[in-house]
């Protein structure tokens, strides 16, 4: 009798319990005692190989995003602007993300965690290659402060999703918003400001629906 993919692969078993649970259910739903039941492995086979519940998420979702997200990116193409390959790039990554909400919210969560370094440095290993080249001949400080706004709003942005305030749909509209913001001429924008102050206006209205990564929380964090 010929064994299935995987069948006598203890950490395989357990990892692909894991990811089954965490899409079907979510984060909350893994716990060292069920996935070991699932799986049909000892807890001290699970103990074993992932001593904590972090370090067994970390490991599941590092392997759904090899798989899902972080495939293989292509480099800049010919006649491409910055923008357009920052926003390719902003799809290729996120659209699985999209489709995989439950996904994205356990990244957020083991990210944030014990050892949740090593999912960020998988996703900038995936991502700098593909955009490295353009980034070369751009002057050093932009590319810093580029990538400094870029990364803290996409941290921002998929914090708000985890946390319940932002819909999973609206992460990829911000975010190809500010590429175009970081990369165009936004001198005429800015001084429409000037004449505002002299000439005075209504003052914007702020709401709750306002796509920014300073949320003002849901109404049961404010009672």
């Amino acid at each position: 009798m010929v064994a299935r993919k995987g069948e006598g692969d203890p950490a395989r078993k357990i990892t692909e319990t894991t990811l089954s649970l965490l899409e079907s259910e979510g984060y909350d739903a893994v716990q060292l005692r069920r996935v070991a039941r699932i799986a049909q492995v000892s807890l001290t086979t699970v103990y074993k190989l992932y001593p904590t519940r972090d370090e067994l998420v970390i490991a599941a979702v590092a392997q759904w995003m090899a798989t899902n997200t972080y495939t293989t990116l292509d480099p800049p193409r010919a006649g491409e602007s910055l923008a357009e390959v920052l926003t390719r790039v902003t799809r290729y990554v996120f659209e699985p993300w999209e489709r995989h909400p439950r996904m994205l919210a356990a990244y957020s969560h083991a990210r944030s965690g014990p050892g949740g370094q090593r999912l960020d440095a998988q996703g900038f290993n995936a991502v700098l290659p593909a955009v490295s080249t353009m980034f070369a001949s751009l002057d050093d400080q932009y590319v810093t402060d580029l990538a400094l706004v870029l990364t803290n709003m996409v941290y921002a942005l998929v914090g708000r999703f985890a946390h319940g305030d932002l819909a999973i749909t609206e992460i990829l509209p911000v975010l190809e918003r500010t590429i175009v913001r970081l990369t165009q001429n936004n001198v005429p924008f800015a001084a429409a400001a000037e004449r505002t102050a002299e000439t005075g206006s209504t003052p914007f209205e702020w709401d709750r629906g306002f796509s920014s990564p300073y949320s003002p929380g849901t109404e049961s964090d404010q009672q």
